[in-house]
């Protein structure tokens, strides 16, 4: 939990760095000088656009209910109001809990929370706060300190954190909770019932469509949340940059790996209802499970002061909860952070890479087993349109979900030039090994001359290379 906020905390507001000055002797050492300054306040843009979703989604929800009703389909309408509200009332929630507004004076926010309505508010709260920010000279309530990255190398840097960025850090911190939460304990579930009814009532509704083009818009923002997160958290000690090429770069890989999987889901429902709900509870209860039982194979116990005033009960619940969102974003794409339950931040500081491709190897062949599945076993639905077709278009089209995201940690990530291996590495290393020469007859050495240096001989490389290759045999 603190590590979010500290992620989210670092990652809003942005650093405009001066030229350092210069460097001081002192004893006939040379002493780097530390830039101090005041930070640029940043628009709320991420609160506006989460707020922005929230009612879209809302409005087109509750207008496609009422066609439901006046057509008489009971049943769509009563699901679709489900996974409108019960996200909508957790979104409330998460708000009112970053905010701590329980325990202050605030009838106006609490009520309009009740109305379903606490992005609206608080994101009104934020325009105000960033409005009203340099006005006036305020004092300072921090200072925070961060590595600047340049060319690679770290620079040491200050600034002066105020009254007015420390609340906007606050807004959108609690704007990204809620929009994760949004995007795949409702969105998600949304846009596959409504794509299944679609296909089950065999026309195209305007309205219904427009939720969908919604509802993706949602899930693939909560997964560039997630993404985004999990950097921020990893290099926590860096001040960093995520340029337009590489948001474009994740919004291509999240877009397309959740677009093929909610499709993947929806076609083989179709085909063979009553094996979609143990498929999607395997999943489920797979990533659920999956860190609890890496916490027993640890023997950890569970971490103290998680929030403040916790018990060991609302400390398991919370964990409880924490697990279930995880598991849920799991089921549709990669989390990007992997759980530590017995860590007090909940949160894995090195994921490695042999469960990256672990998961996506796995998540490849199921999606390729289930559209197979949905070839042989498919409807009258889909006599007019081409079936090997569509099953080769949603491999592919997974297999580009995974191309972007190599392409994103090679070439977009922001901190790729601190990266250990790299996806160069990885694939130089599966190469080697498998165009490996075979060893020939060795010719006699030249006597008096040393013998000729055997390629790749560096000791350095090798070590790399090995540990490279012990982390693809662990994912095998």
């Amino acid at each position: 939990m603190e590590a979010a906020g500290r992620a989210a905390d670092s990652e809003i507001v942005e650093v405009q760095p001066r030229p350092p000055p210069a460097a001081a002797a002192e004893n006939g050492c040379v002493v780097a000088a530390v830039d101090r300054r005041r930070r640029r306040v940043h628009a709320p843009l991420s609160g506006l656009l989460s707020a922005a979703l929230y009612c879209a989604e809302i409005v087109c929800a509750s207008v496609l209910c009422a066609f439901y009703s006046r057509s008489q389909d009971y049943v769509w309408m009563g699901l679709t109001i489900t996974f409108m509200l019960v996200p909508a009332v957790l979104t409330q929630l998460t708000l009112t809990f970053v905010h701590r507004d329980l325990g202050m004076d605030r009838p106006l926010v609490l009520f309009m929370h009740m109305l379903l309505l606490g992005p609206v508010i608080r994101c009104i709260e934020a325009l105000v706060v960033y409005f009203k920010a340099g006005r006036k000279e305020e004092p300072y309530v921090t200072i925070s300190r961060k590595m600047a990255l340049k060319k690679g190398q770290g620079l040491p840097m200050e600034w002066e954190v105020g009254h007015s960025e420390r609340k906007l850090a606050v807004h959108r911190n609690a704007f990204k909770r809620a929009a994760v939460i949004q995007a795949f304990l409702g969105s998600t579930p949304q846009l596959t019932l409504q794509m299944y009814a679609t296909i089950q009532e065999k026309y195209f509704l305007k309205i219904r469509v427009a939720l969908m083009v919604i509802t993706l818009i949602s899930i693939t923002y909560g997964a560039l949340v997630c993404t985004v997160l999990a950097i921020n958290i990893k290099y926590d000690e860096y001040k960093f940059r995520i340029r337009p090429m590489a948001y474009l770069c994740m919004v291509l890989w999240r877009g397309l790996e959740i677009a093929t999987r909610v499709t993947t889901l929806v076609l083989f429902s179709t085909a063979v209802p009553r094996w979609i709900i143990p498929v999607g509870l395997f999943n489920l209860l797979l990533f659920f499970f999956l860190p609890w039982v890496e916490f027993w194979v640890r023997r950890g116990s569970l971490p103290e002061n998680v929030e403040k005033n916790y018990s060991k009960l609302g400390t398991t619940v919370v964990l409880v909860m924490v697990t279930l969102l995880y598991a849920c974003i799991n089921v549709f794409c990669w989390s990007a952070v992997q759980l530590n339950l017995a860590d007090h931040d909940l949160i894995e500081k090195r994921p490695r890479w042999s469960q990256v491709a672990l998961y996506y190897a796995g998540r490849f062949a199921e999606n390729a087993a289930l559209t197979v599945l949905w070839y042989f076993f498919k409807t009258d639905f889909y006599e007019y349109v081409c079936a090997p077709l569509l099953v080769v278009q949603l491999l592919v089209c997974y297999a580009l979900a995974v191309l972007f995201m190599l392409l994103f940690y090679q070439f977009c990530h922001p901190c790729r030039r601190l990266f250990r291996h790299n996806v160069e590495d990885c694939l130089r290393c599966v190469c080697c090994c498998r165009r490996k020469p075979r060893p020939g007859p060795a010719a006699p050495d030249a006597p008096g001359e040393p013998a000729p240096p055997e390629p790749n001989s560096d000791p350095l490389m090798t070590d790399r290379e090995t540990d490279i290759l012990d982390d693809l045999l662990d994912a095998v």
